[in-house]
């Protein structure tokens, strides 16, 4: 079967071929009417085809395991995927804005708009499906590209509504005119929503601090502290594909032997890992606590204990990114 399984390839290499039938589709439209708006959707539509196939072998490509190469993997080519997406959109709403003009210089008379407007219908209906597909998938598989590709498309369904009304107007008001008009908004529209899924795929590839899944782990972490997590501190967390990658250190007591904390930091993996999400590596650097630590180390009958316990200091995704130990202000 074509889909069949819940990891991403099966599933793009499916809404790849429903791609290309909606092109067909679209193609078929415009070469039945000669409009310029219904070309606006099959100029995405072709968008659609070339990035599906990009994002088919991206996904496959972040799905393959390590190597001495790319020892982190390789899912970060899914923000390159993702990146090339969104420029060819722009460069399709730029070709739609510059053959829009030209035919308003030099129009040309439109033919068989209800057939045109019927098969644009079927086309949207199926790309919102789709695209809403991809979207929850992607959310559940925790693919970047399969969830930006499933709002492309869902994009691609709502300029379509767009486009059906233009259409539709112009079926019943006869001012063919305005054909180029709607054009023109359209690649407009297109132009800015390629701008937003490259914005994001440049911030993925430069790493830019995805402020909810810090605030997640954040929150996780402060819920499940224990007595020995004396602190965290110069906490980072890095995409890869569908993993998340986590340095920090981690302050813990100074006496405790390699194996203890050695344990303590496997124990913050294991609980992160059981409760989160999505998959989490932690790259952990152990530090010694220190005198100052005392005011906000609150572990139980401490030996060497040189100032007592006043008060717990809450992680907060200010304190944490701070390269420097938790201490009494």
């Amino acid at each position: 079967m074509l889909l069949n399984s819940n990891k991403p390839v099966p599933i793009q290499r499916f809404a790849l071929v429903v791609s290309i039938i909606l092109l067909s589709i679209k193609v078929i439209a415009y070469y039945l009417t000669l409009s310029n708006t219904i070309l606006t959707d099959a100029l995405e539509s072709i968008v659609n085809v070339l990035a599906g196939a990009f994002a088919l072998y991206s996904i496959w490509l972040a799905s393959q395991p390590r190597d001495r190469n790319h020892p982190y993997g390789h899912g970060k080519i899914e923000f390159l995927s993702s990146g090339v997406e969104g420029i060819l959109i722009i460069v399709a709403g730029i070709s739609i804005i510059y053959k829009s003009v030209g035919d308003i210089l030099d129009p040309h008379e439109l033919h068989r708009l209800d057939t045109g407007i019927a098969l644009i219908a079927f086309s949207g209906l199926i790309n919102g499906v789709l695209g809403y597909f991809l979207v929850w998938k992607g959310k559940r598989l925790h693919s970047i590209l399969m969830e930006a590709n499933g709002r492309h498309l869902l994009s691609d369904a709502l300029s379509t509504a767009g486009i059906l009304a233009g259409l539709l107007i112009i079926r019943f008001s006869q001012y063919e005119w305005l054909d180029n008009v709607f054009a023109l908004i359209f690649g407009v529209i297109i132009i800015v929503t390629g701008y937003r899924i490259v914005r994001k795929s440049v911030a993925g590839i430069m790493d830019e601090a995805d402020q909810k899944v810090i605030d997640a782990l954040v929150e996780l972490l402060e819920n499940a502290r224990k007595p020995t997590w004396i602190d965290i501190h110069n906490f980072r967390v890095i995409k890869y594909g569908a993993m998340l990658h986590v340095d920090c250190h981690v302050t813990v007591p100074w006496y405790y032997p390699v194996k203890d904390g050695h344990a303590i930091i496997d124990e913050i993996e294991k609980i992160v890992n059981e409760a989160f999400e999505r998959k989490v590596e932690f790259f952990i650097h152990a530090d010694p606590c220190t005198p100052p630590s005392c005011p906000v180390c609150s572990v139980p009958d401490c030996p060497h204990r040189q100032h007592e316990f006043e008060a717990k200091i809450k992680w907060t995704t200010e304190n944490l990114p701070v390269n420097r130990r938790h201490a009494a202000e």
